[in-house]
């Protein structure tokens, strides 16, 4: 029974396993879309600055996104590939060691919370009520992430031995607790005390070691493939060089996106706070697009890791296929989404009429990226599975640094904010065509041979036999 459950990567029906491992993620990334949004919604009620300090923050909450996910994409798919390899002392040695990680990711966090949030936000405005906002909320998220970095690694660790269904209940959990404490906490409710960004930072922490709490016990009580013991470990830094091997890559994508967003806030308070407040708002609302589209690809990556591992190229392009298909046809919706609605989208967030004027140019005009950033993340993905994260990288950096920044600010001498959002679908028109040529050459180099050794085997099989 055991075996069946393992196995499923390379048996079940193509079309049926991605559906298995990845709806129930991207049930979970979309009430986690759903939470940020509201957390956003609530801080928008107190005001436009508090806002606009999120909206600041948000390269930190990225930074340390990026160490998570980062760290978990690299133990995922060692964990995945060991699995494939039927070597189930190797699979647990990685898991092991990503809990690990996680204490030591921590710990620079906790350092960083205590120390830099004042110097951050003073580099970026002299608003007073802004970087107040920003300091409360980063530090409680910073100081407190430990159940944040522990749920990373027990849901990843869920997900790349097939059950996916238990990160949904966690990531489902946290989320719904977060949007139930949030108007109780900030605006204090119950007899509770107001505690404003303040509260939304703390309802935020505590649901996310709730989460982490329920993933510790889900991998106790249900996940036969991987022995999670602390007794008698010891860091093993073949695993965690292997794991780093493509975890940095995945970190420095992410990071990337932490960077960007900090340059493109400093660009755009150029222009007013509310315009900053505004890519805010769209960073929450694009969530209802990619967000799915993220629980896809955590759901591929196990599939094509373990197929490559098993040296079945047959189901690992199956995978890649459908994959894309699902996620380029999420993304067109959300484009349709922002194209029909944007004000609508914009009064959820309290928007005043300067910034629903220059919200509504910014969802429509970026919206038109979607689609080609579905394909782009789908093909960096495929690049991490396969375990060369400087490519994926190259896709990131090409849809990010290395176009949108130097575009956006030879818009915004324009004097013109609208203008500044085109920079955005410049930038993913330019990275599908990286992404285009960089799959080719990983099929050249990885998928194709996969093919010829099969066929050898066959081959020296046959002539074994006669």
């Amino acid at each position: 029974m055991k075996k069946m459950k393992s196995n499923k990567l390379g048996t079940m029906p193509m079309n049926r396993l991605v559906l298995n491992l990845s709806l129930p993620m991207m049930i979970s990334m979309l009430i986690q879309s759903m939470y940020n949004v509201v957390d956003s919604m609530f801080v928008a009620q107190i005001s436009e600055e508090a806002l606009a300090a999120l909206s600041l923050a948000y390269p930190i909450q990225m930074l340390m996104l990026a160490v998570q996910v980062g760290s978990g994409v690299g133990m995922n798919a060692e964990l995945s590939k060991r699995l494939g390899e039927d070597r189930k002392d190797l699979a647990s040695e990685t898991a092991n060691n990503g809990v690990f990680l996680a204490f030591m990711h921590y710990a620079v966090f906790l350092a960083l919370g205590l120390t830099a949030m004042r110097p951050f936000f003073e580099a970026q405005t002299d608003n007073a009520l802004i970087i107040q906002n920003g300091v409360e909320y980063t530090m409680i998220i910073s100081v407190f992430s430990i159940g944040k970095f522990l749920q990373f690694v027990y849901e990843r660790t869920l997900q790349a031995t097939g059950r996916t269904f238990y990160t949904m209940i966690t990531q489902g959990t946290g989320a719904i607790l977060n949007i139930a404490l949030d108007p109780i906490m900030i605006f204090g409710l119950f007899g509770f005390p107001a505690l404003g960004v303040y509260g939304a930072a703390l309802a935020t922490v505590i649901a996310q070691t709730v989460s982490a709490l329920m993933a510790f016990t889900f991998n106790a009580k249900f996940n036969d493939d991987v022995d999670m013991k602390i007794k008698g470990f010891r860091p093993d830094w073949g695993v965690i060089r292997r794991i780093y091997s493509v975890g940095i890559p995945s970190m420095l994508m992410t990071s990337i996106t932490s960077l960007v967003t900090f340059l493109l806030n400093n660009i755009l308070l150029q222009f007013t706070a509310t315009a900053t407040a505004v890519y805010g708002v769209y960073i929450r609302l694009q969530g209802f697009a990619f967000m799915p589209v993220f629980g896809l690809n955590n759901g591929m990556i196990p599939i094509v890791s373990y197929n490559y591992g098993a040296r079945n190229k047959q189901r690992m392009m199956s995978a890649i296929k459908i994959c894309l298909i699902y996620a380029l046809s999420l993304m067109l919706l959300g484009t349709i989404l922002f194209q029909l609605f944007p004000t609508q989208l914009l009064a959820l967030f309290s928007a005043s009429p300067e910034m629903t004027a220059i919200g509504v140019s910014a969802l429509r005009t970026i919206s038109l990226s979607f689609v080609l950033a579905g394909f782009s993340i789908i093909m960096g993905t495929v690049f991490q599975a396969l375990g060369n994260g400087i490519l994926s990288l190259g896709v990131q950096a090409a849809r990010q640094l290395i176009i949108l920044v130097p575009v956006a600010y030879l818009l915004s001498l324009t004097g013109d904010v609208h203008s500044v959002w085109w920079a955005i679908v410049i930038s993913e028109a330019v990275a599908v065509v990286f992404a285009a040529i960089a799959m080719r050459y990983m099929y050249k180099k990885k998928i194709q041979p996969m093919e010829e050794r099969v066929e050898l085997s066959r081959e020296q099989f046959a002539q074994d036999q006669s």
